[in-house]
């Protein structure tokens, strides 16, 4: 399988990441090992995990089975938001680090916000894991921008991501405005709403006239805004098709036409208890 050309990367807080990534969530089916290595040997160079999905294992062998130098990659994973008191933290990354086989990562992420545990315990246990070099950068996962805020005053060292659900169908505007104020970057999951793009009339009427995939269609369309997008897919095929992002662009209009297909319950990850205050 041809490589695809090299994916560019997005700088923030000196972090600089690959602006297409491999998600590994097993939400849409078990992971193999196999999918991770083909998602190498395809191109991709930003892999995400976390302790969470229960792939991590998967992902290191892949990463030790393709070939591909450590340092090459960018890697993700993240601890659940019942392990978010300092001692559960640095045993979670403990964990994490030996399921994957790596001394380190390269982002490290708080996977949910828990209204149950104080981010003034949380955040410094996640600027330690970076300062004991565990974790090249660190970021957090679906906060919204109160805590996002608070999280930035707690932590030691700068946040570089914040990684939260996006696509055509969810208007994030407000979380990716303050995101980029504060200088980090965005990371979509879920960027092809789990399935639901590829029955969506507009996006496949503009990839009929591009001569694409609705996928493709749709990835474009999040990283002509500088987000970066972890698509998932468990077919070799799709996996390098979904790279092929960076020689075509979107005009205007197409941008505004998808764009407009967001809608009040576009939301897929909901449990909002999570996160003290509601959603922005």
């Amino acid at each position: 399988m041809a490589a695809a050309a090299p994916i560019p990367t997005i700088t923030a807080h000196g972090a600089r990441i690959p602006a297409l990534g491999f998600g590994t969530s097993p939400q849409t089916g078990a992971l193999a090992a196999d999918e991770v290595v083909a998602a190498l040997k395809a191109g991709y160079r930003h892999i995400d995990t976390a302790r969470k999905y229960g792939t991590e294992r998967q992902v290191g062998e892949a990463l030790r089975g393709s070939g591909v130098p450590r340092g090459e990659i960018f890697l993700v994973t993240k601890v659940s938001h019942e392990n978010l008191h300092a001692a559960d933290f640095a045993r979670s990354v403990d964990e994490s680090l030996n399921a994957l086989k790596v001394d380190y990562v390269d982002l490290l992420m708080v996977h949910w916000p828990n209204p149950e545990i104080a981010l003034s315990e949380t955040m410094p246990a996640l600027a330690k894991a970076k300062r004991d070099g565990l974790a090249r950068h660190v970021g957090v996962a679906n906060f919204n921008i109160a805590l996002l805020d608070q999280a930035i005053r707690l932590c030691p060292e700068p946040l570089v991501a914040l990684q939260a659900e996006y696509h055509p169908y969810l208007d994030q505007s407000r979380l990716i405005a303050a995101v980029r104020a504060r200088g980090m970057a965005f990371v979509a999951y879920c960027p092809l709403g789990r399935g639901r793009m590829f029955s969506d009339p507009v996006l496949a009427e503009i990839a009929t006239a591009r001569g694409r995939s609705v996928a493709q269609i749709a990835l474009r369309w999040s990283m002509q805004q500088g987000i970066i997008p972890i698509p998932r897919s468990s077919r070799p095929e799709r996996i390098a098709d979904n790279l092929k992002v960076t020689d075509f662009t979107l005009s205007d209009d197409e941008m505004r036409r998808i764009s407009s297909l967001k809608r009040a319950n576009g939301r897929i990850a909901n449990p909002v208890e999570r996160v003290a205050g509601g959603w922005d």
